[in-house]
Protein backbone atom coordinates (compact mmCIF):
# COMPACT_ATOMS: atom_id res chain seq x y z
CA UNK A 1 0.00 0.00 0.00
CA UNK A 2 2.78 2.41 0.83
CA UNK A 3 4.52 1.63 -2.53
CA UNK A 4 1.34 2.58 -4.53
CA UNK A 5 1.03 5.88 -2.62
CA UNK A 6 4.67 6.66 -3.38
CA UNK A 7 4.14 6.12 -7.16
CA UNK A 8 1.02 8.40 -7.21
CA UNK A 9 2.91 11.11 -5.39
CA UNK A 10 5.68 10.96 -8.00
CA UNK A 11 3.18 11.34 -10.88
CA UNK A 12 1.69 14.38 -9.23
CA UNK A 13 5.01 16.22 -8.95
CA UNK A 14 4.86 19.87 -10.21
CA UNK A 15 7.32 19.22 -13.01
CA UNK A 16 5.16 16.38 -14.32
CA UNK A 17 2.02 18.46 -14.23
CA UNK A 18 3.80 21.27 -16.10
CA UNK A 19 5.03 18.90 -18.80
CA UNK A 20 1.56 17.43 -19.30
CA UNK A 21 0.11 20.94 -19.58
CA UNK A 22 2.66 21.99 -22.20
CA UNK A 23 1.98 18.84 -24.24
CA UNK A 24 -1.78 19.50 -24.18
CA UNK A 25 -1.35 23.16 -25.21
CA UNK A 26 1.03 22.26 -28.07
CA UNK A 27 -1.33 19.56 -29.23
CA UNK A 28 -4.20 22.05 -29.40
CA UNK A 29 -2.05 24.60 -31.29
CA UNK A 30 -0.88 22.01 -33.78
CA UNK A 31 -4.44 20.95 -34.39
CA UNK A 32 -5.55 24.54 -34.95
CA UNK A 33 -2.60 25.13 -37.30
CA UNK A 34 -3.52 22.07 -39.35
CA UNK A 35 -7.12 23.26 -39.58
CA UNK A 36 -6.49 26.95 -40.32
CA UNK A 37 -3.02 26.98 -41.92
CA UNK A 38 0.08 29.10 -41.21
CA UNK A 39 -0.88 32.75 -40.62
CA UNK A 40 2.67 34.11 -41.05
CA UNK A 41 3.26 35.92 -44.34
CA UNK A 42 5.46 34.25 -46.96
CA UNK A 43 8.67 36.08 -47.89
CA UNK A 44 11.58 36.04 -50.30
CA UNK A 45 14.57 34.35 -48.72
CA UNK A 46 17.11 35.07 -51.45
CA UNK A 47 17.50 37.21 -54.57
CA UNK A 48 20.53 36.14 -56.61
CA UNK A 49 21.27 39.66 -57.98
CA UNK A 50 20.93 41.48 -54.67
CA UNK A 51 23.35 44.48 -54.61
CA UNK A 52 25.37 43.04 -57.53
CA UNK A 53 26.83 44.53 -60.71
CA UNK A 54 25.64 42.40 -63.61
CA UNK A 55 26.99 42.03 -67.15
CA UNK A 56 25.60 40.83 -70.44
CA UNK A 57 26.61 37.30 -69.41
CA UNK A 58 24.14 37.45 -66.51
CA UNK A 59 21.01 36.31 -68.30
CA UNK A 60 18.74 35.24 -65.41
CA UNK A 61 18.10 35.87 -61.72
CA UNK A 62 16.54 33.51 -59.16
CA UNK A 63 14.09 34.28 -56.36
CA UNK A 64 13.82 31.77 -53.51
CA UNK A 65 10.59 31.88 -51.48
CA UNK A 66 9.96 30.69 -47.92
CA UNK A 67 7.03 28.52 -49.06
CA UNK A 68 5.31 27.39 -52.28
CA UNK A 69 3.72 30.34 -54.07
CA UNK A 70 0.78 30.95 -56.33
CA UNK A 71 2.69 31.25 -59.62
CA UNK A 72 0.18 33.46 -61.38
CA UNK A 73 0.04 35.96 -58.51
CA UNK A 74 3.84 36.30 -58.50
CA UNK A 75 4.11 36.73 -62.26
CA UNK A 76 1.37 39.37 -62.28
CA UNK A 77 2.85 41.44 -59.46
CA UNK A 78 6.62 41.32 -60.00
CA UNK A 79 8.11 44.61 -61.28
CA UNK A 80 11.60 45.31 -62.63
CA UNK A 81 12.33 48.98 -63.34
CA UNK A 82 15.30 51.20 -64.14
CA UNK A 83 16.00 53.60 -61.27
CA UNK A 84 17.87 56.16 -63.33
CA UNK A 85 16.62 56.00 -66.91
CA UNK A 86 18.73 58.09 -69.26
CA UNK A 87 18.49 58.90 -72.95
CA UNK A 88 22.21 59.53 -73.36
CA UNK A 89 24.94 57.23 -74.65
CA UNK A 90 22.67 54.53 -76.03
CA UNK A 91 20.48 54.03 -72.95
CA UNK A 92 16.72 54.34 -73.29
CA UNK A 93 13.90 55.77 -71.24
CA UNK A 94 10.52 54.02 -70.97
CA UNK A 95 12.58 50.85 -70.73
CA UNK A 96 10.70 47.65 -71.44
CA UNK A 97 12.34 44.63 -69.84
CA UNK A 98 11.20 41.41 -71.47
CA UNK A 99 11.80 38.00 -69.96
CA UNK A 100 10.34 34.58 -69.36
CA UNK A 101 9.61 32.92 -66.03
CA UNK A 102 10.10 29.31 -64.99
CA UNK A 103 9.57 27.52 -61.67
CA UNK A 104 11.24 24.73 -59.71
CA UNK A 105 9.56 24.22 -56.35
CA UNK A 106 10.02 27.36 -54.27
CA UNK A 107 12.46 28.90 -56.75
CA UNK A 108 11.51 31.17 -59.62
CA UNK A 109 13.94 31.96 -62.47
CA UNK A 110 13.49 35.11 -64.56
CA UNK A 111 15.42 34.86 -67.85
CA UNK A 112 16.04 38.07 -69.79
CA UNK A 113 15.43 38.05 -73.53
CA UNK A 114 18.08 40.76 -74.00
CA UNK A 115 20.83 42.10 -71.71
CA UNK A 116 19.90 45.00 -69.48
CA UNK A 117 21.35 48.34 -70.64
CA UNK A 118 24.71 49.09 -69.03
CA UNK A 119 25.36 52.02 -66.70
CA UNK A 120 21.94 51.83 -65.08
CA UNK A 121 20.58 51.04 -61.59
CA UNK A 122 17.53 48.78 -61.27
CA UNK A 123 14.87 48.06 -58.66
CA UNK A 124 12.97 44.78 -58.22
CA UNK A 125 9.64 44.87 -56.38
CA UNK A 126 7.12 42.22 -55.40
CA UNK A 127 3.97 42.80 -53.37
CA UNK A 128 0.44 41.46 -53.51
CA UNK A 129 1.52 37.93 -54.48
CA UNK A 130 0.07 35.05 -52.43
CA UNK A 131 1.16 31.59 -51.41
CA UNK A 132 -0.55 28.40 -52.51
CA UNK A 133 -3.94 27.65 -50.92
CA UNK A 134 -3.89 25.09 -48.12
CA UNK A 135 -6.76 23.03 -46.71
CA UNK A 136 -9.20 25.26 -44.81
CA UNK A 137 -7.97 28.50 -46.43
CA UNK A 138 -10.24 30.52 -48.69
CA UNK A 139 -7.42 32.80 -49.92
CA UNK A 140 -3.65 32.62 -50.00
CA UNK A 141 -1.60 34.70 -47.60
CA UNK A 142 0.01 37.80 -49.14
CA UNK A 143 3.78 37.94 -49.32
CA UNK A 144 5.81 40.38 -47.26
CA UNK A 145 6.53 43.35 -49.57
CA UNK A 146 9.99 42.92 -51.12
CA UNK A 147 12.27 45.54 -52.66
CA UNK A 148 15.84 45.03 -53.84
CA UNK A 149 18.31 46.90 -56.02
CA UNK A 150 21.20 46.06 -58.30
CA UNK A 151 22.98 47.74 -61.22
CA UNK A 152 24.55 46.87 -64.52
CA UNK A 153 28.23 47.42 -65.21
CA UNK A 154 29.45 50.86 -66.15
CA UNK A 155 29.68 51.56 -69.86
CA UNK A 156 33.43 51.56 -70.48
CA UNK A 157 35.81 51.06 -73.39
CA UNK A 158 39.52 51.13 -74.16
CA UNK A 159 41.31 52.76 -77.07
CA UNK A 160 44.74 53.92 -78.25
CA UNK A 161 45.59 57.59 -77.77
CA UNK A 162 46.87 59.98 -80.45
CA UNK A 163 47.51 63.33 -78.73
CA UNK A 164 50.39 64.69 -76.63
CA UNK A 165 51.30 62.33 -73.77
CA UNK A 166 48.61 59.85 -74.87
CA UNK A 167 50.25 58.92 -78.21
CA UNK A 168 50.36 55.14 -78.58
CA UNK A 169 49.19 54.48 -75.03
CA UNK A 170 46.22 52.36 -74.00
CA UNK A 171 43.48 54.45 -72.42
CA UNK A 172 40.41 53.40 -70.47
CA UNK A 173 37.33 55.61 -70.68
CA UNK A 174 34.43 55.06 -68.29
CA UNK A 175 31.52 56.52 -70.23
CA UNK A 176 29.12 56.21 -67.29
CA UNK A 177 31.38 58.14 -64.92
CA UNK A 178 32.97 60.32 -67.64
CA UNK A 179 36.45 59.35 -66.40
CA UNK A 180 39.61 58.75 -68.44
CA UNK A 181 42.59 56.69 -67.23
CA UNK A 182 45.89 56.21 -69.11
CA UNK A 183 46.90 52.60 -68.47
CA UNK A 184 50.22 51.85 -70.21
CA UNK A 185 53.57 53.57 -69.51
CA UNK A 186 54.97 56.16 -71.95
CA UNK A 187 57.80 53.92 -73.21
CA UNK A 188 55.38 51.45 -74.89
CA UNK A 189 53.40 51.84 -78.11
CA UNK A 190 50.30 49.62 -78.10
CA UNK A 191 49.60 47.74 -81.35
CA UNK A 192 46.51 45.72 -80.47
CA UNK A 193 44.56 44.59 -77.40
CA UNK A 194 41.64 42.45 -76.18
CA UNK A 195 39.83 42.79 -72.83
CA UNK A 196 39.29 39.82 -70.55
CA UNK A 197 35.67 38.84 -69.90
CA UNK A 198 35.73 40.08 -66.29
CA UNK A 199 36.78 43.57 -67.44
CA UNK A 200 39.52 43.68 -64.82
CA UNK A 201 42.46 43.04 -67.21
CA UNK A 202 43.38 43.67 -70.84
CA UNK A 203 45.73 41.58 -72.98
CA UNK A 204 47.82 43.79 -75.25
CA UNK A 205 50.60 43.71 -77.80
CA UNK A 206 53.06 46.58 -77.43
CA UNK A 207 56.41 47.64 -78.84
CA UNK A 208 59.17 49.66 -77.22
CA UNK A 209 58.66 53.26 -78.40
CA UNK A 210 62.20 53.69 -79.76
CA UNK A 211 62.03 50.35 -81.59
CA UNK A 212 58.65 51.30 -83.06
CA UNK A 213 60.06 54.57 -84.41
CA UNK A 214 62.95 52.63 -85.98
CA UNK A 215 60.50 50.15 -87.52
CA UNK A 216 61.76 47.18 -85.48
CA UNK A 217 59.23 44.39 -84.84
CA UNK A 218 59.83 43.70 -81.15
CA UNK A 219 56.27 43.75 -79.81
CA UNK A 220 55.61 41.63 -76.73
CA UNK A 221 52.40 40.47 -75.06
CA UNK A 222 51.39 41.95 -71.70
CA UNK A 223 48.42 42.06 -69.38
CA UNK A 224 47.43 45.28 -67.67
CA UNK A 225 44.85 45.97 -64.97
CA UNK A 226 41.96 48.36 -65.63
CA UNK A 227 41.22 49.27 -62.00
CA UNK A 228 37.62 48.09 -62.48
CA UNK A 229 36.07 45.38 -60.34
CA UNK A 230 32.65 43.90 -60.99
CA UNK A 231 32.98 40.86 -58.74
CA UNK A 232 33.23 40.30 -55.01
CA UNK A 233 37.01 40.79 -54.88
CA UNK A 234 38.60 44.17 -54.33
CA UNK A 235 39.80 45.96 -57.46
CA UNK A 236 43.49 46.27 -58.32
CA UNK A 237 45.04 49.62 -59.07
CA UNK A 238 44.94 50.49 -62.79
CA UNK A 239 48.09 50.16 -64.88
CA UNK A 240 49.69 47.08 -63.30
CA UNK A 241 51.70 45.65 -66.23
CA UNK A 242 52.85 42.01 -66.50
CA UNK A 243 54.83 40.40 -69.33
CA UNK A 244 53.12 37.38 -70.88
CA UNK A 245 55.28 36.58 -73.92
CA UNK A 246 58.65 38.09 -74.91
CA UNK A 247 60.07 38.58 -78.41
CA UNK A 248 63.70 37.55 -77.93
CA UNK A 249 63.68 34.55 -80.30
CA UNK A 250 60.37 35.01 -82.14
CA UNK A 251 58.46 37.93 -83.61
CA UNK A 252 54.93 38.07 -82.26
CA UNK A 253 52.33 38.94 -84.88
CA UNK A 254 48.55 38.69 -84.57
CA UNK A 255 46.96 37.05 -81.51
CA UNK A 256 43.55 36.10 -80.14
CA UNK A 257 42.27 35.67 -76.58
CA UNK A 258 39.63 33.03 -75.84
CA UNK A 259 36.34 34.39 -74.46
CA UNK A 260 36.88 32.53 -71.17
CA UNK A 261 40.33 34.13 -70.80
CA UNK A 262 42.13 30.79 -70.40
CA UNK A 263 43.86 30.47 -73.79
CA UNK A 264 45.93 32.76 -76.00
CA UNK A 265 46.85 31.86 -79.59
CA UNK A 266 49.71 33.83 -81.20
CA UNK A 267 51.16 33.86 -84.69
CA UNK A 268 54.98 33.84 -84.45
CA UNK A 269 58.01 33.70 -86.72
CA UNK A 270 61.54 32.64 -85.77
CA UNK A 271 63.96 35.57 -85.99
CA UNK A 272 66.87 33.38 -87.17
CA UNK A 273 64.79 31.10 -89.40
CA UNK A 274 61.81 32.89 -91.03
CA UNK A 275 60.68 29.56 -92.51
CA UNK A 276 59.69 28.57 -88.95
CA UNK A 277 56.35 30.32 -89.01
CA UNK A 278 53.14 29.26 -87.28
CA UNK A 279 50.80 29.42 -84.33
CA UNK A 280 51.71 29.09 -80.66
CA UNK A 281 49.31 28.39 -77.82
CA UNK A 282 49.50 29.78 -74.30
CA UNK A 283 47.16 27.91 -71.95
CA UNK A 284 46.48 29.67 -68.66
CA UNK A 285 49.48 29.63 -66.26
CA UNK A 286 51.57 27.32 -68.49
CA UNK A 287 54.52 27.87 -70.80
CA UNK A 288 53.87 28.71 -74.47
CA UNK A 289 54.27 25.90 -76.98
CA UNK A 290 53.95 25.53 -80.76
CA UNK A 291 50.46 24.64 -81.93
CA UNK A 292 50.35 21.34 -83.79
CA UNK A 293 48.18 22.72 -86.58
CA UNK A 294 49.79 23.43 -89.99
CA UNK A 295 50.48 27.08 -90.82
CA UNK A 296 47.47 29.02 -92.03
CA UNK A 297 46.08 32.49 -92.49
CA UNK A 298 43.62 34.46 -90.37
CA UNK A 299 42.31 32.73 -87.26
CA UNK A 300 39.74 33.25 -84.52
CA UNK A 301 38.93 31.32 -81.33
CA UNK A 302 35.31 30.20 -81.25
CA UNK A 303 32.88 31.69 -78.73
CA UNK A 304 32.85 28.52 -76.59
CA UNK A 305 36.67 28.75 -76.22
CA UNK A 306 37.00 25.10 -77.29
CA UNK A 307 38.06 25.45 -80.94
CA UNK A 308 40.04 27.55 -83.40
CA UNK A 309 38.76 28.61 -86.82
CA UNK A 310 41.78 28.81 -89.15
CA UNK A 311 42.07 29.66 -92.85
CA UNK A 312 43.69 26.68 -94.61
CA UNK A 313 44.16 27.18 -98.34
CA UNK A 314 40.75 27.87 -99.87
CA UNK A 315 38.78 26.62 -96.90
CA UNK A 316 38.21 27.05 -93.19
CA UNK A 317 39.44 24.46 -90.70
CA UNK A 318 37.96 24.03 -87.21
CA UNK A 319 40.65 22.75 -84.84
CA UNK A 320 40.33 21.54 -81.28
CA UNK A 321 42.00 23.47 -78.48
CA UNK A 322 44.55 22.75 -77.17
CA UNK A 323 45.33 19.56 -79.15
CA UNK A 324 45.11 21.03 -82.67
CA UNK A 325 43.16 18.03 -83.94
CA UNK A 326 40.97 18.96 -86.91
CA UNK A 327 37.28 18.69 -86.06
CA UNK A 328 35.81 19.98 -89.30
CA UNK A 329 36.76 21.53 -92.62
CA UNK A 330 34.45 23.89 -94.50
CA UNK A 331 35.62 24.44 -98.08
CA UNK A 332 32.67 26.75 -98.77
CA UNK A 333 34.15 29.48 -96.53
CA UNK A 334 37.47 31.31 -96.63
CA UNK A 335 37.28 33.61 -93.63
CA UNK A 336 35.50 33.72 -90.30
CA UNK A 337 34.17 37.18 -89.42
CA UNK A 338 32.68 36.50 -85.98
CA UNK A 339 30.59 34.29 -83.72
CA UNK A 340 27.46 34.79 -81.66
CA UNK A 341 28.09 34.82 -77.92
CA UNK A 342 26.68 31.30 -77.41
CA UNK A 343 28.57 29.93 -80.44
CA UNK A 344 25.31 28.88 -82.14
CA UNK A 345 25.84 31.18 -85.14
CA UNK A 346 28.81 32.35 -87.15
CA UNK A 347 29.40 34.99 -89.81
CA UNK A 348 31.55 33.58 -92.63
CA UNK A 349 32.87 35.02 -95.88
CA UNK A 350 33.49 33.49 -99.30
CA UNK A 351 35.28 34.94 -102.35
CA UNK A 352 33.35 34.44 -105.60
CA UNK A 353 36.10 34.24 -108.23
CA UNK A 354 34.18 35.21 -111.32
CA UNK A 355 36.72 36.84 -113.69
CA UNK A 356 34.07 39.16 -115.09
CA UNK A 357 32.43 40.05 -111.78
CA UNK A 358 34.43 39.10 -108.65
CA UNK A 359 32.34 39.45 -105.48
CA UNK A 360 32.30 38.53 -101.81
CA UNK A 361 29.47 36.71 -100.03
CA UNK A 362 28.56 36.91 -96.35
CA UNK A 363 27.04 33.70 -94.98
CA UNK A 364 25.19 32.94 -91.75
CA UNK A 365 26.42 29.60 -90.45
CA UNK A 366 24.14 27.71 -88.05
CA UNK A 367 26.35 25.57 -85.82
CA UNK A 368 23.43 23.62 -84.33
CA UNK A 369 21.80 22.69 -87.64
CA UNK A 370 24.97 22.52 -89.71
CA UNK A 371 23.44 24.78 -92.37
CA UNK A 372 24.44 28.09 -93.94
CA UNK A 373 22.55 30.90 -95.64
CA UNK A 374 23.89 33.64 -97.91
CA UNK A 375 23.02 37.05 -96.45
CA UNK A 376 24.61 39.49 -98.90
CA UNK A 377 26.77 39.49 -102.01
CA UNK A 378 28.85 42.58 -102.70
CA UNK A 379 31.60 43.89 -104.97
CA UNK A 380 32.97 45.78 -101.96
CA UNK A 381 34.60 44.50 -98.77
CA UNK A 382 33.21 42.83 -95.64
CA UNK A 383 35.42 44.26 -92.90
CA UNK A 384 33.66 43.33 -89.65
CA UNK A 385 30.39 41.82 -88.40
CA UNK A 386 29.13 41.44 -84.83
CA UNK A 387 26.01 39.71 -83.52
CA UNK A 388 23.58 41.41 -81.15
CA UNK A 389 23.14 39.58 -77.82
CA UNK A 390 19.68 38.27 -78.81
CA UNK A 391 21.03 37.16 -82.24
CA UNK A 392 18.26 39.01 -84.07
CA UNK A 393 20.63 41.35 -85.95
CA UNK A 394 24.11 41.39 -87.37
CA UNK A 395 25.84 44.78 -87.45
CA UNK A 396 28.42 44.91 -90.24
CA UNK A 397 31.10 47.29 -91.42
CA UNK A 398 30.97 47.07 -95.23
CA UNK A 399 32.19 48.98 -98.25
CA UNK A 400 30.70 49.67 -101.64
CA UNK A 401 32.73 50.38 -104.76
CA UNK A 402 32.42 53.93 -106.08
CA UNK A 403 32.41 54.02 -109.86
CA UNK A 404 35.06 56.26 -111.39
CA UNK A 405 38.44 56.41 -113.03
CA UNK A 406 40.20 55.26 -109.85
CA UNK A 407 39.19 52.39 -107.57
CA UNK A 408 37.54 53.73 -104.43
CA UNK A 409 35.53 52.12 -101.66
CA UNK A 410 32.93 53.87 -99.51
CA UNK A 411 32.63 52.34 -96.03
CA UNK A 412 29.28 52.19 -94.26
CA UNK A 413 27.65 50.48 -91.28
CA UNK A 414 24.60 48.29 -91.91
CA UNK A 415 22.19 46.22 -89.84
CA UNK A 416 21.26 42.80 -91.24
CA UNK A 417 18.01 41.31 -89.96
CA UNK A 418 18.45 37.64 -89.00
CA UNK A 419 14.87 36.96 -87.88
CA UNK A 420 13.14 34.53 -90.22
CA UNK A 421 9.88 36.46 -90.28
CA UNK A 422 8.18 36.60 -93.68
CA UNK A 423 5.60 39.08 -92.38
CA UNK A 424 8.21 41.55 -91.16
CA UNK A 425 8.29 44.91 -92.96
CA UNK A 426 11.90 45.46 -91.91
CA UNK A 427 14.43 45.47 -94.76
CA UNK A 428 16.87 42.51 -94.71
CA UNK A 429 19.83 44.93 -95.00
CA UNK A 430 19.48 48.44 -93.57
CA UNK A 431 22.33 50.96 -94.04
CA UNK A 432 22.75 52.98 -90.86
CA UNK A 433 25.64 55.39 -91.35
CA UNK A 434 27.97 56.39 -94.17
CA UNK A 435 31.59 56.77 -93.03
CA UNK A 436 34.52 58.76 -94.46
CA UNK A 437 36.62 57.02 -97.09
CA UNK A 438 39.42 55.25 -95.23
CA UNK A 439 40.83 51.79 -94.63
CA UNK A 440 41.29 49.83 -91.40
CA UNK A 441 38.23 51.16 -89.60
CA UNK A 442 37.69 49.63 -86.16
CA UNK A 443 34.13 48.90 -85.01
CA UNK A 444 32.94 47.57 -81.66
CA UNK A 445 29.38 46.68 -80.57
CA UNK A 446 28.57 47.36 -76.92
CA UNK A 447 27.85 44.25 -74.80
CA UNK A 448 24.24 45.35 -74.26
CA UNK A 449 23.80 45.80 -78.02
CA UNK A 450 22.72 49.45 -77.79
CA UNK A 451 25.66 51.34 -79.30
CA UNK A 452 28.54 51.05 -81.75
CA UNK A 453 31.98 52.60 -81.45
CA UNK A 454 34.08 53.30 -84.53
CA UNK A 455 37.10 55.41 -85.41
CA UNK A 456 37.99 57.92 -88.11
CA UNK A 457 41.69 58.11 -88.98
CA UNK A 458 43.59 60.70 -91.01
CA UNK A 459 46.99 59.50 -92.30
CA UNK A 460 50.06 61.19 -93.76
CA UNK A 461 53.39 59.99 -95.24
CA UNK A 462 55.44 58.45 -92.45
CA UNK A 463 58.66 60.02 -91.18
CA UNK A 464 61.40 58.61 -88.96
CA UNK A 465 59.92 60.27 -85.87
CA UNK A 466 56.39 58.87 -86.19
CA UNK A 467 55.46 56.18 -83.68
CA UNK A 468 51.87 55.59 -84.81
CA UNK A 469 51.54 53.98 -88.23
CA UNK A 470 48.99 52.07 -90.28
CA UNK A 471 49.71 50.44 -93.64
CA UNK A 472 53.05 52.22 -93.83
CA UNK A 473 51.53 55.65 -93.22
CA UNK A 474 51.66 57.74 -90.07
CA UNK A 475 48.50 58.60 -88.17
CA UNK A 476 48.08 62.37 -88.29
CA UNK A 477 44.81 62.45 -86.38
CA UNK A 478 42.05 60.12 -85.25
CA UNK A 479 38.64 60.52 -83.62
CA UNK A 480 36.29 58.14 -81.86
CA UNK A 481 32.57 58.17 -82.67
CA UNK A 482 29.59 56.62 -80.91
CA UNK A 483 26.55 55.47 -82.89
CA UNK A 484 23.42 54.84 -80.74
CA UNK A 485 21.41 51.93 -82.16
CA UNK A 486 18.09 52.54 -80.38
CA UNK A 487 15.76 55.51 -80.57
CA UNK A 488 15.24 56.65 -76.98
CA UNK A 489 11.60 57.53 -77.62
CA UNK A 490 10.37 54.50 -79.55
CA UNK A 491 12.88 51.79 -78.59
CA UNK A 492 13.22 51.09 -82.33
CA UNK A 493 16.02 51.95 -84.75
CA UNK A 494 15.32 55.46 -86.03
CA UNK A 495 15.30 56.26 -89.75
CA UNK A 496 18.54 58.25 -89.56
CA UNK A 497 21.13 57.43 -86.91
CA UNK A 498 23.38 60.32 -85.88
CA UNK A 499 26.92 59.46 -84.72
CA UNK A 500 28.28 61.44 -81.78
CA UNK A 501 31.91 62.54 -81.70
CA UNK A 502 33.61 61.45 -78.48
CA UNK A 503 37.39 61.66 -78.10
CA UNK A 504 40.71 61.78 -79.97
CA UNK A 505 41.91 58.19 -80.44
CA UNK A 506 41.53 55.03 -82.51
CA UNK A 507 40.93 51.26 -82.30
CA UNK A 508 38.15 51.35 -79.66
CA UNK A 509 36.85 48.23 -77.91
CA UNK A 510 34.05 48.00 -75.39
CA UNK A 511 34.78 46.21 -72.14
CA UNK A 512 32.48 43.18 -71.59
Amino acid sequence: MSGQTLRNNKLLQPIDRLALGVILVLGVLIGLLLLTGDRTAPRIRDFSWQDRQISADDTAFILTFSRPMNHASVEQNIKLDALVPDTKQGKVDNLKIDGKISWAGRKMAYTLLSPLPYGTAYKLELQGATDQLLAGKSKGTEIQPFTASFRSRDRAFAYIGVEAEEVGRLILYNLTQQQKTILTPPDLVVMDFEPYSDGEKILLSANDRQNEIKGLLTQQLYTITTGLSFGSSASQAPGKLELVLDSKEYQNLQFDLSPDGKTIVVQRVNRKNPAEFGLWILPHNTKPKPFTAPPGGNFLITADSQSLALLQGQGLGILSLPTGKQIDFMPQFEQVIGFARDNSLGAMMKFNRDPKNPTRSLFLWDNNKGTNKELIRTTGSILNCQFTPNKEKLYCLLTQVIKGETYREQPFIAAINLKDDKNSKEKPVQPLAILPEQQDISMSLSPDGLALLFDQIVTKPASETDALRKNGQAIANARLWLLPLVDSTTSNPPNQLQPEELLPGFHPRWLP
